[in-house]
């Protein structure tokens, strides 16, 4: 590819290293395959980052400032808190879409997990999740969805928990899609709290 003669913005570049972050593993996330990507020569990406961490870091920081607006968003568009809940499931299992994605991200939380910068701003991500989780719970209980015996914060670890690990358990018995499995899983918490069945 010609690499354009324009220079990109941050965010266009950001947003091409995340594509190729689909594709490959952290072992072949190199920054010509990102410079290829995004157009443009490997050396305006070491210009404007430095390095490949870096770059992997500025991800990090907006994918944690933006885990609570995104929340937010599904919960907009969504009238039912339960249905919101459900979709913001859906779009955990878009990252077990495949066996293969599965291994692939997993492989990428493995460096976010060792490295203390990456590790930081998952906590921060993970942190904005749950009080988003939290809010959505709070929703479903003043809307009637959930009975008061749903305490917003405890359910929202659980649910928080059950996710990655009913991901992780997918991979192990890969019976159907991840987005059923996982659906099925979060069915099964909120079941004992619903004032009636509504899918």
């Amino acid at each position: 590819m010609t690499p354009r003669p324009q220079k990109a913005s941050d965010e266009e570049l950001l947003a091409a290293a995340y594509r190729v972050m689909q594709r490959v593993a952290p072992t072949d996330l190199t920054l010509a395959a990102i410079a290829e990507e995004a157009g443009v020569t490997a050396g305006l990406l070491v210009q404007r980052f430095g390095s490949k961490r870096e770059m992997l870091i500025r991800l990090a920081d907006g994918a944690a400032e933006s885990s609570g607006g995104f929340l937010d968003g599904i919960r907009a568009a969504h009238s039912s808190p339960l249905a919101a809940l459900r979709a913001y499931v859906d779009c955990m299992a878009e990252l077990a879409s495949s066996p293969a994605a599965f291994v692939r991200n997993l492989a990428y939380l493995q460096d976010d997990l060792s490295d203390p910068a990456l590790r930081k701003r998952l906590a921060k991500q993970a942190r904005l999740t749950r009080a988003g989780l939290q809010s959505i719970i709070e929703d479903a209980v003043a809307a009637r969805e959930l009975t008061p015996a749903a305490n917003a914060e405890s359910l929202a670890r659980t649910i928080e928990a059950i996710i990655s690990g009913s991901m992780m358990t997918w991979a192990f018995y890969r019976r159907g899609s991840a987005l059923t499995w996982m659906r099925e899983d979060l069915e099964a918490v909120l079941t004992p709290y619903r004032r009636h069945v509504s899918r």
